[in-house]
């Protein structure tokens, strides 16, 4: 092998190793991890909710643990060995040259997650949401009957179904038919939200009812509505606000619910193994004497083989709980509770205690 030769092999891998120096090792794993750790923090999410769901069925203590930051660190070596003899005429050994090259990548990201609780996070918990909050929602395009058989105890006094205290109690039938006027008048426009400055009281949330230009059918369930949650036939807006009692002739008390509240009401639809209700592991989620349920805001399945393709997924107790991922209306509900969950302020977790897991 000639000098000329080599030296053009040296020249060539030199080359590589300059380029492999100047390769970017960062800006191409953005794409990949950004939307990698997005949907694994969102899916853990999705459990951990569940998970809690679950556990207060069985009258145990939900726990939530917050993501507070994720470090992801990349390494990448390379090396290249190059050697070789080169004999003198008529050497018996001849020419021969050896190339070695070796790669090492390293993924080492360390996520730290930090434990939810001190006062804000429970008052927070425990703490009812604001009833403007749950209207400005159905102002956001959520439905009325959905959000509102989720979030409130009751309206002007007439009562949702509630399982306070671990006893199911059903829904009056007066709610439920009032939930499902809402619906029909809000997707024909007929309700309205703003906000009202008063410099005694301070803002205050005022529902309307519109009354101009609207079928003479939603005009009939809008007065249906006002009989049903016994408010006012000549009013057409109401002062939010936040009571379990009926409110004056131009209010409209909304007994709203705490995130707490949420999650136990919630649970209700667990389909909970027979064995752990014979056994008194958990409540029943129904009372033998209770009408049928009418008003199904969801409902999680359970089995002892894990589901696939499941919404959401968890085992607990030797048993897995899921959301299938075909039932909508569960779907809904969960991601509801989890944006109600931020809404109210208790996914803020405080600087506590922080455990730090290098995944490596």
């Amino acid at each position: 092998m000639t000098s000329r030769r080599w030296n053009a092999i040296a020249a060539a891998l030199a080359g590589s190793l300059l380029a492999a120096g100047c390769t970017h090792l960062g800006p191409r794993t953005v794409a990949l991890d950004r939307f990698d750790y997005g949907a694994a923090i969102a899916d853990s999410w999705k459990d951990q909710t569940l998970l809690n769901i679950v556990k207060l069925r069985y009258a145990d203590m939900p726990v939530f643990l917050d993501v507070s930051s994720i470090v992801a660190g990349y390494s990448l070596q390379t090396g290249v060995t190059l050697n070789g003899v080169l004999s003198s005429r008529g050497g018996v050994q001849g020419d021969y040259g050896a190339i070695q090259g070796q790669g090492i990548y390293t993924d080492r990201p360390t996520i730290t997650y930090a434990p939810m609780t001190g006062e804000k996070f429970l008052n927070g918990l425990i703490t009812p949401i604001e009833p403007r909050n749950i209207f400005f929602m159905l102002q956001a395009g959520y439905p009325a009957d959905f959000i509102l058989a989720l979030t409130v105890e009751s309206l002007n006094g007439v009562r949702n179904r509630s399982a306070l205290g671990g006893t199911l109690r059903e829904a009056d039938p007066a709610f439920v038919r009032a939930l499902q006027l809402l619906r029909d008048v809000q997707a024909a426009g007929g309700l309205g939200m703003r906000v009202e400055e008063d410099k005694a009281k301070g803002s205050a949330a005022i529902l309307l009812f519109r009354r101009e230009g609207l079928p003479a059918d939603i005009e009939q369930k809008g007065a249906e509505i006002r009989r049903l949650l016994q408010m006012s036939a000549d009013e057409q807006k109401f002062s939010l606000l936040y009571s379990p009692m009926r409110g004056g002739a131009n209010e409209l008390a909304v007994n709203s619910r705490s995130m707490l509240q949420i999650l136990q009401a919630f649970s209700t639809y667990v389909d909970v193994p027979e064995q752990h209700l014979r056994e008194l592991r958990a409540f029943k989620s129904v009372d033998e004497n209770a009408s049928p349920d009418q008003y199904r805001t969801g409902r999680i399945l359970s089995g002892t083989t894990r589901p696939e393709g499941a919404f959401a997924a968890v085992r607990y107790r030797d048993h897995w709980f899921w959301v299938p991922d075909n039932d909508l209306q569960t779907k809904r509900a969960l991601t509801a509770i989890m944006f109600v969950f931020t809404l109210t302020g208790s996914a803020s977790p405080e600087r506590l205690p922080l455990v730090t897991i290098p995944a490596q």
